[in-house]
């Protein structure tokens, strides 16, 4: 069937409560209104409201809830309206949420997934629009996934529910409405691989959840020009498939990783730090970084300024090649 990313969602969050009685959804206006972008609309109305819980506004509040439901044997998701409304939570995330498993030697598992869209391009201002994903990453005990596309969107949400870890589940709110035919019936792959979604010779792009398709475009543009750029869709920040980047640089001998968060300290970093001393000796030209600038995300009417474009992509991949 032909799905958008968000309705696919959906489907993913329908399928998980049909197949299991402890799965419940927690969030703000996720019950009758069915979220603000719709990703739950219709659940309350066929699961019920013991099923999808409708909260107050607080975030920090929410997760607690979903760390005692899940201690009690429930897997509860969790929906985090914007990605600038996560930080109330941080402290549950961090002190007590990621720290479970080590903190009971193993014993207790927390299976908690939060989902959060985040990402700008929506005309937004900037507790709607931040990509805070370098500061979950930091985090050990959990992992933290982006799917970039409908298909994606489905199978890792399924694999993140089922997982017994709790997983930040990052949803590129400006591709919510990009349809694609999505197979129910098999994952495309595991929750944590590398996919190359474009293969190429010259150069690899590494982008994920809303700067794959920023990739790709750049990819069309390149091939005009005779340049053969090979796309990755990184689709897992914690843990990274630093074996799959690797495969693609020592076939290609550049890289360029792309990413909306701020290059300072981003997830580019720490690959072109891991990618340099794998490859090193496969690299033909410095690693870069195309991102977002260290600063608060601007007002909506500036952040086309901020946002990684074709046109810095491109820039890039001919600064690589110049070597």
């Amino acid at each position: 069937m032909t799905l958008s990313l968000v309705r696919a969602i959906n489907e993913a969050l329908r399928g998980a409560l049909a197949d299991d009685p402890k799965v419940v959804l927690m969030g703000e206006d996720i019950g009758k209104l069915g979220g603000v972008f719709r990703a739950t609309e219709g659940l309350q109305k066929d699961f019920g409201e013991h099923r999808v819980l409708d909260t107050p506004l607080a975030e920090s509040g929410i997760v607690g809830t979903a760390i005692g439901l899940a201690l009690r044997g429930h897997r509860p998701v969790v929906e985090i309206q914007f990605d600038g409304f996560v930080f109330p939570a941080y402290d549950q995330i961090v002190t007590q949420l990621a720290k479970m498993r080590a903190r009971s030697g193993g014993r207790l598992g927390l299976p908690v997934v939060i989902r959060i869209p985040y990402g700008g391009g929506i005309g937004a201002v900037e507790h709607h629009s931040e990509s805070p994903e370098a500061l979950f990453a930091h985090v050990p005990g959990l992992r933290v996934v982006s799917p970039s596309c409908a298909s994606d969107a489905y199978w890792m949400l399924r694999q993140a529910i089922d997982c017994d870890d709790p997983v930040i589940f990052l949803e590129p709110k400006r591709r919510y409405y990009e349809k694609e035919p999505v197979d129910t019936t098999a994952p495309a792959a595991t929750l944590h691989s590398v996919r190359v979604v474009r293969p190429g010779r010259d150069m690899t792009l590494v982008g994920y959840g809303p700067t794959v398709r920023t990739c790709l475009d750049a990819a069309a543009a390149a091939e005009e020009d005779g340049v053969s750029l090979e796309v990755l869709d990184l689709r897992s920040l914690s843990p990274i498939d630093f074996d799959g980047i690797e495969a693609s640089v020592r076939r290609t001998g550049r890289l360029s990783v792309v990413h909306e968060a701020p290059v300072f300290f981003g997830a580019g970093a720490e690959i072109a730090a891991r990618i340099s001393e794998r490859c090193f000796h496969h690299l033909e030209a410095p690693v870069l970084r195309v991102g977002g600038y260290h600063m608060p995300y601007p007002a909506g009417r500036m952040e086309r300024d901020y946002l990684p474009d074709l046109d810095r992509v491109l820039d890039a991949a001919e600064r690589t090649l110049a070597y």
